[in-house]
């Protein structure tokens, strides 16, 4: 029996999308064909089905559960993340961050109930409610994605990879390998691009993001923050360490080859059962599951922010992809200059955090976990005692979950905790949500480069601070470049001076109103 959780998208809107291949739409939701059994991205170059025999979802796990099988053309299930998730702040939202960051896999389902504050039967009836699946099929989902990027870019043997994925057993591993994509694991490699040739030990993934896409500004960014020992940045590719829940990774980012949209990721994992983790945490940090038409559409109209749009069109929000980490980091940070914020931060990694079995290039150690810090003597460090003193609150009740700042965290419930911790100010609280928790719709009270910004722009804090929702977090960036342009650069291509060809009429989101 087909199951569809049409009725809560916009169906006319998304068949246009279809019909025109939009790009922007992919990840937004799924065309399931009947005809056929496949389920494709709206972008898919095949013919464009008949309207009577398409439903549409919002999850390639609901397309699955409701027996459609992956086209092996457009790969829907390598899609960039819906932004939805992102945006929205209800159970629904936070329990698919949790999903996409491995807590079903970690903890189970009563685990993520738990961590939501939720029964498991209400969390079920949630989820199903408007997702058509519930947690086990949307991790399953997620499972079944990260055994196709093993299979096609690796030459592990398949046992490893099953158990790497996280299924339980072989046999699960190849039926749900059969079930989604139509062949066997075996099938799978020989259509692949082929096992990666990169050096012993190390992955190589290209990460997909919605055009536009400046990868090599984003990188920019992270790299003119970059802490010595924690994170590396050459120019061009910007390399870090990653806390993993089995241990710590080393991952590094490129801009994809070719000028195509996306970054490459070589990833250097502890355990392969955190590569799901892994690409879940960079696709966060360099906002690759954003909607940019959707952000210029509502910044572009605004007259000071329009010819910032214009300029630099789908620009992102980098963030951390470690929330307590930044959370660490923007205290450190306060009242001192980025160089000054980047030698403290790595007198902090050095004193608590966790070394690495070997150094890779120059990074060397894993970032202090709030437990560690908590405990740790940072006399040394250069800290007022004023300064130590909220390090240690604030990394005691991080330890002690009196903080939540995980993916699935009430981004209102943690700014306020945040604002308890004696010596973090609503500026803090407020870079913690932008770039720790990676929310679309923050405004960074008292920030003086945005002042600067806004005064040249003829606008004020307190008229900008109401301004721009739901994406006050790219107005944030949008008049930080134009207050710090150097970290900001971006080759003038073409790619990177055109829109989108929006449709007509552009429809906003694939949600009904």
């Amino acid at each position: 029996m087909l199951v569809s959780v049409s009725e809560s998208l916009d169906v006319e809107r998304c068949y246009r999308a279809v019909a025109g291949r939009d790009a922007r739409f992919d990840g937004w939701f799924f065309t399931a064909v009947h005809t056929t059994g496949i389920y494709c991205r709206p972008s898919c170059p095949a013919r464009t089905p008949l309207a009577r025999n398409v439903s549409f979802f919002t999850t390639a796990a609901a397309a699955q559960g409701a027996g459609f099988r992956a086209c092996r053309r457009c790969r829907p299930d390598a899609a960039p993340g819906s932004p939805e998730w992102d945006v929205r702040a209800d159970v629904v939202a936070r329990a698919m961050r949790l999903i996409a960051d491995g807590e079903v896999e970690r903890a189970g389902v009563p685990g993520l109930a738990a961590r939501l504050g939720y029964s498991e039967r209400q969390l079920h009836r949630q989820l199903v409610g408007e997702l058509g699946v519930g947690a086990l099929a949307l991790a399953r989902a997620q499972r079944a994605q990260t055994a196709r990027l093993l299979v096609e870019t690796t030459d592990l043997p398949m046992a490893d990879i099953a158990f790497a994925a996280g299924f339980a057993s072989i046999r699960q591993f190849n039926d749900t390998v059969r079930e989604v994509f139509a062949t066997t694991p075996t099938g799978l490699r020989r259509t692949g691009s082929g096992a990666n040739q990169a050096a012993p030990g190390w992955l190589t993934l290209r990460l997909a993001a919605r055009a536009p896409y400046e990868a090599a500004e984003v990188l920019l960014f992270l790299g003119a923050h970059a802490v010595p020992g924690l994170e590396e940045w050459d120019g061009t590719t910007f390399s870090r360490v990653l806390d993993l829940p089995h241990g710590p990774a080393v991952v590094q980012l490129s801009p994809a080859p070719g000028g195509g949209t996306g970054v490459t990721a070589r990833l250097r994992l502890a355990e392969l059962r955190d590569l799901g983790a892994a690409v879940t945490r960079c696709r966060r940090m360099l906002d690759l599951d954003a909607d940019p038409a959707a952000v210029d559409d509502v910044l572009g109209t605004d007259p000071a922010l329009a010819p910032l749009v214009t300029t630099a069109p789908g620009r992102r929000v980098p963030a951390s992809p470690d929330a307590p980490e930044l959370a660490v980091r923007a205290v450190l940070g306060q009242q001192v200059s980025v160089a000054g914020a980047r030698t403290l931060t790595a007198r902090v990694l050095t004193a608590a955090g966790t070394p690495l079995p070997e150094p890779v290039g120059t990074l060397t150690h894993a970032f202090p976990r709030p437990d560690a810090l908590a405990d740790a003597d940072l006399t040394a460090v250069g800290l007022t005692g004023a300064r130590r003193r909220t390090v240690h609150a604030l990394t005691a009740a991080l330890a002690g979950g009196s903080i939540p700042l995980d993916p699935g965290a009430d981004r209102d419930e943690a700014r306020r905790a945040l604002l308890a911790v004696p010596g973090i100010g609503p500026w803090t609280a407020a870079l913690v949500g932008l770039r720790g928790l990676a929310d679309p719709d923050v405004w960074l009270p008292g920030d003086l480069a945005l002042r600067k910004s806004l005064a040249a722009l003829g606008s004020s804090d307190t008229d900008a601070a109401t301004r721009w929702r739901p994406w006050r977090s790219y107005a944030v960036l949008h008049l930080w470049a134009l207050a710090v342009p150097s970290l900001f650069t971006r080759p003038t291509t073409p790619s990177t001076r055109t829109h989108a060809t929006p449709l007509t009429p552009a429809p906003a989101l694939p949600r009904s109103a």
